[in-house]
């Protein structure tokens, strides 16, 4: 019967046009923007406004109800919702009835997103935020689409595979996005909550590929191996001290950053050859460490590649505040006041010095010793498109493993070419024949920016794949009256590093 009610609910969201597009047109854009920044008045107005000049529409009572949190009458419900009835919403727990009146019980509401298979739409269900319940979350709190989620399906690698892991599901956002690109997928979480909530999503959605699993980090796959992994742990580092609020979507009960250091480590136990692990994740700088050395201590011994960014980092006390409020309690309160209290004992206690964000890519090797070790700090500095660094990071590795395995004889007789959101950049004094600064600059992926002498500005020109590289160097050379072996020499090590960072391609790509 519940799944029954399912495609009734779905049928009925679908009937109503209840989407992305539709909800901010209801309110618009400001208003749309107050709701991110948890004020909904901009929105309430909007619609009062709406109701005013129109009937009540389906759309408007689902998203006062569902999405701002709000009471509706019962029988504008019923009309929303015709197919599934007041009843069936009642039967799914989606909402409770008091004197003619529904109050919502959980949080539902549309996604959009574009992945590599183009535009996509869903329905999300989780719990009710701080906005809605007029107070704190509660520690088995379900989180539903946020920030560090989209920011991990946009990383995520999107190549066809057979087998995915989704670490931590919560209320399966990723494991829906993986079940796009993936044969099958299993989703584990310690929270059951989450997995009846990301059941139900899977469900409305139509997407039957996902096993779900109940368990703590990886023992509901000991022994299996997957060729992707993909992971938003509970990576917030969380005071072990009595009274300090345990978020079970965000808190892996472990001190400090061993929950991520937990996850890197394990991931080499459950990846096949070539098999890719991609995570979030927090680690801390402490008094005479820095956070980089520890971090190459988890993938040490692991025998995997590593690929780490960090993308941000914040002092002890910006990091306390932002997960207090995270949780909804306001500062200047005295509850806050105890909780930053004890955020900043704990980090004292172990001589943290600020705590780093950021991106994990880890690979199995398809045989041999690992072969790539980076990390590196991009502080403020991504392109554009961070939802599509996925498509990006999947083919900077396939460049970077091509031409590793070419020696500076065969990388001279390659042809290679500038990918197409590359641009370059030259800067003049007034009144100057010549450029005193040359850059390329990415206009995605991870937006770098590189300086070029004449001699790289040159040859980057010349690489539109019709020439091998060491034509265009003889060429340059000719040019500039230089020796070719010289300057040969000198630009193969920059050509590595210009298509290790994606500004080149391969001939395939």
């Amino acid at each position: 019967m519940t799944s029954e009610l399912v495609q009734r609910l779905r049928s009925d969201l679908d009937s109503a046009r209840f989407t992305v597009t539709t909800i901010t047109g209801l309110w618009g854009d400001e208003a749309d923007a107050a709701l991110h920044r948890n004020e909904r008045i901009p929105a309430l107005r909007a619609l009062a406004a709406r109701r005013e000049e129109n009937e009540v529409e389906a759309a408007a009572t689902l998203a006062r109800l569902f999405v701002l949190g709000l009471p509706v009458p019962a029988d504008e419900l019923a009309a929303a919702l015709p197919t599934l009835t007041t009843e069936g919403a009642l039967a799914l727990k989606l909402v409770a009835l008091d004197e003619g009146q529904v109050t919502p019980l959980l949080d539902l509401r549309p996604y959009s997103f574009v992945d590599a298979n183009g535009a996509g739409s869903w329905w999300v269900v989780s719990d009710l935020g701080e906005l809605a319940l007029g107070r704190p979350i509660g520690e088995d709190h379900v989180l539903g689409v946020g920030g560090a989620s989209m920011t991990l399906s946009g990383l995520m690698m999107q190549t066809p595979v057979g087998t995915v892991l989704d670490l931590g599901t919560g209320c399966g956002i990723q494991a829906m996005h993986a079940a796009r690109h993936a044969a099958s997928v299993v989703a584990t979480d310690i929270s059951e909550r989450a997995l009846v909530l990301a059941r139900l999503n899977a469900e409305l959605n139509g997407i039957h590929n996902i096993e779900f699993r109940h368990g703590d980090l990886f023992e509901p796959v000991r022994g299996e191996r997957f060729d992707q992994i993909v992971s938003n742990p509970p990576f917030v580092i969380t005071p072990r001290t009595e009274g300090v609020p345990a978020y079970e979507y965000r808190d892996g009960g472990m001190e400090g950053d061993a929950l991520v250091e937990a996850v890197i480590r394990g991931a080499a136990a459950h990846l096949h050859p070539g098999g890719v692990a991609q995570l979030l994740g927090n680690w801390e700088y402490r008094v005479g460490q820095d956070a980089f050395r520890r971090v190459g201590g988890w993938i040490d011994g692991t025998g995997l590649d590593a690929w780490v960014i960090e993308r941000d980092v914040q002092d002890p006390a910006e990091y306390a505040e932002t997960w207090i409020r995270d949780g909804g309690t306001r500062s200047g309160t005295p509850e806050f006041d105890r909780l930053y209290a004890a955020w900043l004992d704990d980090f004292a206690a172990r001589r943290v010095t600020s705590v780093g964000f950021g991106y994990v890519t880890l690979r199995m090797p398809l045989a041999g010793d690992p072969s790539l070790r980076r990390l590196e700090r991009m502080h403020g500095s991504l392109g554009a498109n961070e939802s599509g660094l996925g498509v990006h990071l999947e083919s900077v590795l396939a460049g970077r493993d091509w031409q590793a395995a070419l020696s500076d004889e065969d990388l001279a007789l390659a042809h290679v070419s500038v990918a197409a959101d590359v641009t370059e950049e030259r800067h003049y004094w007034p009144g100057a024949e010549h450029p005193t600064a040359m850059m390329l600059r990415q206009g995605g992926g991870l937006g770098r920016t590189v300086r070029m002498d004449t001699g790289l500005a040159a040859l980057v020109g010349a690489c539109d794949g019709d020439l091998p590289i060491s034509a265009v160097v003889a060429a340059i050379a000719q040019l500039l009256d230089a020796d070719y072996q010289e300057l040969l020499a000198e630009l193969l090590p920059r050509v590595r590093a210009l298509i290790d960072d994606g500004f080149l391609l391969p001939p395939e790509q």
